[in-house]
């Protein structure tokens, strides 16, 4: 009997015990159900908001594409406008140029036309005032080249001639003259120079070669032609070998 009573008040306890935690549970499903429903429609709105913001970025990506072309037009238009406008500076430029040159001309031309006024010379007569000034001009030139070929000439007639005097064994050449040798020939030791007679080298005149403000050796020519001499080694007087672009000065310098 009293196992059975032990076993009843078992049983009741279970079922108070299950009464009480369906009680509680009762109690927490409507709490639960609105947080369940509460998470849901937080996630759907996430998920809502996920895709318009992925839409909006997608939209902006257009948009920034669209505004990056249109920067790249931009500074091409820019570029071009630039370019354009150098163009315009330089041509600008090149006609400010032009009208300068040309007011200068007109005032040329004017004061031309006013000297020629002054004249009182026709046109026929200025003509030929130029020509006669050309003429004078050319017999002038003409006259000077005839000059220095006598005087080259009176130069060397007067060497020739000093080699019969005493007082002037040798020949004197222009105190000036300067020249380089081009050529060495140390066999037959010659040597062919950058000098001739058009710059007053004349035949049989001595010459000292130097290299570094030191004598090297003395030279005579012997051979003159326009722009070139040959001249060979004067024995005795061999310091050291001659070579190309050393330099030679007349040994006996005209005073």
């Amino acid at each position: 009997m009293l196992l059975r009573i032990s076993l009843i008040v078992a049983i009741l306890a279970g079922i108070g015990a299950g009464v009480v935690s369906y009680l509680e549970v009762s109690d927490k499903i409507p709490a639960l159900t609105k947080q369940r429903d509460d998470e849901r429609t937080a996630k759907v709105s996430e998920i809502t908001a996920h895709g318009k913001t992925k839409t909006e970025l997608k939209k902006t990506q257009g948009e920034l594409t669209q505004t990056q072309t249109e920067l790249a037009e931009t500074k091409t238009d820019r570029d071009k406008q630039i370019a354009r406008a150098e163009a315009q500076n330089k041509r600008a430029d090149t006609l400010a140029d032009k009208l300068t040159k040309t007011t200068a001309e007109r005032d040329e031309a004017q004061n031309g036309l006013a000297s020629y006024k002054a004249t009182d010379l026709t046109p026929e007569q200025i003509v030929k005032l130029s020509k006669n000034l050309k003429d004078a001009r050319f017999e002038i030139e003409v006259v000077n080249g005839e000059k220095v070929v006598l005087l080259r000439t009176i130069a060397k007639l007067t060497n020739e001639l000093a080699k019969f005097t005493l007082d002037t064994p040798y020949v004197k050449l222009r105190a000036d003259l300067k020249g380089k040798i081009l050529v060495v020939d140390p066999k037959w030791d010659f040597v062919v120079l950058d000098i001739g007679e058009d710059q007053g080298v004349i035949q049989e005149g001595e010459l000292l070669v130097s290299r570094g403000g030191k004598l090297v050796a003395k030279v005579i020519v012997r051979s003159v032609q326009k722009d070139r001499c040959i001249a060979n080694l004067i024995p005795g007087w061999k310091l050291g070998e001659m070579i190309e672009g050393d330099f030679v000065t007349p040994a006996h310098p005209a005073s």
